[in-house]
């Protein structure tokens, strides 16, 4: 067992797995905190490195592409303090750093680990139900659906329209940005019927806008990972998205006759209608924000 306990968390290496322990120290962020403990297996690792410095060195691991499903939802536009596979050693621990990435590097070699992508994922993403409260509302997942709860600063567009329920076989994917502190940052979640939608974060009513607290939106892709974790991995994925090209949608049988919303359900429809036909009439909404928005109603009843 090679292992190294610092203040900024623990890395243990027994042949196989390394296994990643955040600590409790104030300092470390928060992001890292929630997310907890990480196992890596040897084969999702690409290569690790002791960087040294003059008061503190880091120790960082680096994973095969496509081999974790943070990684593919934040596409490394995580801040550094947070990132779980960073870990800051004091000077008198460098040492035991330079050791533990020998024994991982001399194990990668033993196991002759390939480099290319990996072709599914192979750490595990956060568990579910996972639910986060952020600047724009609170977006929580249970495995098979994501639902968004719009908070009183949301945009009027956006609380017109209610809660938004989006089933995971809807979706196409998940972009994620962080809020930075100095720009916004976002939440999106791409649907075959979204894809191609052109609105701002802050009146699209598939996007959290992240403009509060950077360090408790950052939790938001917490939710992000959990949702990639289940997507299709994207070695599986058709390119037609890729490309550009009008996303292919099931043919409805012939003999399908559409679903009237239930009574209680279409008093709700009809006043989000009007409030929305307000909106547009007083030019708070552009001929094209109206006509997405109007659709993502009439869809989710």
């Amino acid at each position: 067992m090679a292992e190294i306990i610092q203040r900024d968390g623990t890395w243990a290496f027994d042949g196989s797995t390394v296994r990643i322990t955040p600590g409790l120290h104030r300092s470390v962020p928060l992001f890292r905190q929630t997310y907890g403990e990480i196992a890596v297996p040897l084969e999702a690792v690409a290569g690790v490195a002791y960087e040294p410095e003059r008061k503190r060195g880091r120790l960082r691991l680096r994973l095969r592409e496509g081999a974790d499903p943070l990684l593919q939802a934040t596409g490394g536009r995580l801040p550094e303090p947070a990132d779980p596979y960073r870990l800051t050693v004091d000077i008198d621990g460098s040492g035991v750093a330079e050791y533990v990435a020998e024994e991982i590097r001399h194990a990668l070699l033993l196991e002759e680990i390939p480099r290319e992508p990996a072709r599914t994922y192979l750490v595990s993403g956060p568990p579910v139900p996972v639910s986060v409260r952020s600047s724009d509302g609170t977006v929580s997942f249970d495995g098979t659906q994501v639902r968004i709860d719009w908070s009183d600063t949301s945009d009027r567009v956006k609380r017109a329209t209610g809660p938004r329920i989006i089933e995971l076989p809807d979706l196409v994917q998940v972009e994620w940005l962080p809020n930075s502190g100095y720009e916004d940052g976002f939440l999106r979640f791409v649907t075959r019927d979204s894809v191609f939608s052109k609105l701002p974060p802050e009146k699209d009513p598939f996007a959290l806008d992240l403009w509060g607290s950077a360090r408790r939106d950052l939790l938001t892709a917490l939710v992000a990972t959990a949702v990639m974790a289940r997507l299709p991995h994207p070695s599986t994925r058709s390119g037609e998205y890729a490309r550009g090209d009008p996303p292919r949608l099931p043919a409805a049988p012939e003999d399908a006759v559409p679903q009237q919303p239930r009574q209680g359900h279409h008093d709700v429809l009809l006043r989000r209608l009007r409030e929305l036909g307000e909106l547009h009439r007083d030019g708070v909404l552009t001929d094209e924000e109206f006509a997405t928005t109007k659709a993502a109603v009439l869809r989710d009843f």
